[in-house]
């Protein structure tokens, strides 16, 4: 059974039109969740809204917008008020152009969605538009009122349907200078820069999704179960601290290369024995951390689906015909 849909409406592209439906593609649904209760009698509570002077509850009815002027007295906004100033919606995704996958930097996405024909009949149009982005490697930058907004979404091929992607406005981007600033004229040395990429040459790899785990999530759980069944509470082992070495050291530890030494008798470098240590550590944690579940994952990719899926600014896959 398909998942409900969030949106239905027609994609156009000029003459060319189809029934869509966008279904949300992520959720946090499976994620454990809490209700906020009574120590005391385990009821659930609830939360009230009450005047800050008073404390006085206030009912929803009594309940308006306001701005805030920072003079004490707010300007009052009715519901009515606030209706007036959301687009009118005409249920239409419109394409205004095309991209190439990449023109838009990622940092402009904002939600991703499945979007599919909404019934058989708009089935070959969809396919049309769906195959030609592919074939073009394109994505299309299109128009609509979502949940009362006006919305920018950029379109692309995704297997055997597509992905609209909302975009966030340029004004909710913050300016890269408030972080980077700092950094702006950090000058690096030649030696360590090749370093730096030949150990992202030797460790480049592809990229199993599936085998994504969320620790956070699965401690969460186990920490359900046990208390469910009265056993003691797992109290997590404290991260290792490790040996503080120069960056040089760092680099040509992770590369697998000793530093150059001018005589036989020189001591080595502090903290690269500790480091080495920890690199074996490592690795074998990494490979007893490969679970049945984790096995089963990478299995489960073998069967014809990939793990890993393309970005919304990659290019899309070519499809092929027919």
């Amino acid at each position: 059974m398909a998942p409900r849909a969030t949106w239905k409406g027609v994609l156009r592209l000029g003459e060319l039109g189809c029934a869509v439906s966008l279904h949300a593609a992520v959720s946090t649904s499976e994620r454990v969740s809490f209700r906020t209760v009574d120590v005391e009698t385990g009821h659930a509570v609830r939360r009230r809204f009450v005047d800050e002077e008073t404390g006085e509850v206030v009912e929803r009815e009594d309940q308006v917008k306001g701005y805030d002027t920072g003079t004490g007295d707010p300007v009052l906004i009715e519901p009515e008020d606030v209706a007036a100033t959301q687009p009118e919606g005409d249920k239409t995704l419109a394409i205004a152009g095309f991209l190439p996958c990449d023109a838009v930097d990622p940092v402009f996405f904002d939600r991703p969605y499945f979007l599919a024909p909404a019934d058989d009949a708009s089935a070959p149009a969809f396919a049309l538009i769906r195959d030609a982005l592919a074939e073009k490697s394109m994505t299309a930058l299109a128009d609509a009122v979502l949940f009362r907004r006006a919305r920018k979404l950029l379109l692309r091929a995704y297997e055997d349907g597509m992905i609209a992607t909302t975009l966030h406005f340029d004004y909710e981007v913050r300016a890269e200078e408030e972080t980077f600033g700092a950094i702006k004229d950090q000058k690096v040395d030649r030696e360590m820069l090749d370093l730096a990429t030949h150990i992202i040459a030797t460790k480049r790899g592809s990229v199993d999704v599936t085998a994504f785990e969320d620790r956070y999530e699965a401690a969460v759980v186990d920490l359900v179960r046990r208390k469910l069944a009265g056993k003691p509470i797992r109290k997590p082992k404290a991260a290792a601290r490790g040996t503080v070495v120069s960056l040089m050291d760092a680099l040509r530890e992770s590369a697998g290369k000793k530093a150059p030494v001018d005589n036989a008798d020189q001591e080595p470098a502090k903290g690269k024995k500790a480091s080495s240590a920890a690199a074996s550590e490592a690795k074998a944690a990494s490979k007893a951390s490969e679970s049945p579940r984790t096995k089963a994952a990478a299995a489960k990719t073998g069967t014809g689906k990939t793990g890993a899926k393309p970005a919304a600014g990659r290019t899309a896959p070519r499809r092929k015909a027919g």
